[in-house]
């Protein structure tokens, strides 16, 4: 299964819309955003995909407490199963136990793609481009054997993005 990953959008419509189309095309067959998602219109944006996903809030978030029931917001951290994966996903990285098989994270601003004692620590960076010239994201495909990491990154004023791979064996337990 191919998930794309966004986070820090903040207020950058656009530079989400590039992200989100960008996934698509890529073959995203579900969504996460991981966070600081802050303008309503980047979830009209994710439910728009006809996709399956998911968005946490980040601590920028508070505003969209009532769309809550009109998109899949969650609260962090938050379990659940993915292609039959244990998946964490928060904004805040406070809860960076490994507890399950991937944890997701935002808020840093910083890619990180880290496989620590079978579990994968994974921030997709900034989509909005705030702290660094680039938008970044993630695709993450999950098989039976792997996590295989695709980040991407795309210059200020390009429309091209550069791209990073990463592959783990996955450590199945049981």
């Amino acid at each position: 299964m191919k998930i794309g990953i966004l986070s820090d959008t903040h207020k950058k419509y656009k530079k989400a819309k590039i992200i989100i189309e960008f996934l698509l095309t890529d073959g995203a067959e579900f969504f996460i955003h991981a966070g600081d998602i802050v303008e309503k219109e980047i979830l009209d944006l994710l439910a728009a995909t006809g996709k399956r996903y998911i968005a946490v809030y980040g601590n920028n978030d508070s505003h969209l407490v009532s769309y809550h029931n009109q998109y899949n917001l969650v609260q962090e951290p938050y379990y659940f199963k993915l292609a039959d994966t244990n998946i964490k996903l928060m904004h805040l990285p406070f809860y960076m136990t490994p507890d399950t098989e991937v944890v997701i994270f935002g808020h840093t601003h910083q890619f990180k793609s880290e496989f620590i004692n079978g579990t994968l620590f994974l921030n997709p960076g900034e989509a909005c481009g705030r702290n660094k010239p680039l938008s970044e994201c993630v695709m993450l495909e999950i098989t039976n054997t792997s996590f295989d990491v695709d980040y991407y990154a795309r210059k200020k004023k390009t429309d091209f993005f550069e791209k990073e791979h990463f592959s783990y064996t996955r450590i199945k337990n049981g």
